[in-house]
């Protein structure tokens, strides 16, 4: 079937190198397009996903079409079918992993509280220093001073009371000695 004058496996084709320039495009400047609208919930109507349909079925249509003597409706519905599948594979496999990826390693700062680090500038009574605190994404530290307003030595444990504008508040973490 050639609609449009235009033999099958052209548009197929076409499909193929401009879903491909737009997928490329689109994963370049994802930050730039993406927005959070009334559909933002739809995982399925991810654009990333829309076009690698597109490419996939465009792609496997124009191979089937070339290779095969199948009638033209099957090779549409053998591709959408493959197209389904690797997408789907796409997103479970990929994307939600990836998605999911992005958001552990981001803290916020109220979450430190109550957290046990090593002292590892020293804090004077009346002063500024560092801390570092252990955390399954890496090491993350941070300025400090005391809360009690004593000064604390370099290499102590201490206990994160509470974080003001970016600074930890922390007092010396006491730890129970295990009893035989």
């Amino acid at each position: 079937m050639e609609p449009f004058s235009i033999p099958l496996e052209t548009i197929y084709l076409y499909g193929l190198i401009i879903s491909g320039i737009l997928t490329f495009v689109y994963v370049l400047f994802a930050d730039v397009f993406h927005f959070h609208g009334p559909g933002d919930g739809l995982d399925f109507l991810n654009p990333v996903l829309i076009f690698a349909f597109v490419t996939i079925l465009s792609a496997s249509g124009y191979l089937l079409e070339r290779l095969s003597s199948i009638h033209y409706l099957l090779i549409l519905g053998i591709s959408a079918v493959a197209a389904l599948i690797v997408v789907t594979l796409l997103n479970v496999f990929v994307l939600v992993p990836l998605s999911g990826a992005e958001e552990s390693l981001v803290y916020k700062e109220s979450d430190l509280q109550g957290r046990v680090g090593t002292v590892i500038t020293s804090i004077p009574a009346d002063g500024f220093g560092e801390v570092m605190i252990d955390s399954t994404s890496g090491r993350i530290a941070k300025p400090a001073l005391s809360f009690d307003g004593d000064s604390i030595p370099n290499g102590t444990s201490v206990l994160v009371v509470q974080v003001k504008n970016g600074v930890l508040e922390v007092t010396i973490h006491h730890q129970l000695e295990s009893f035989l």
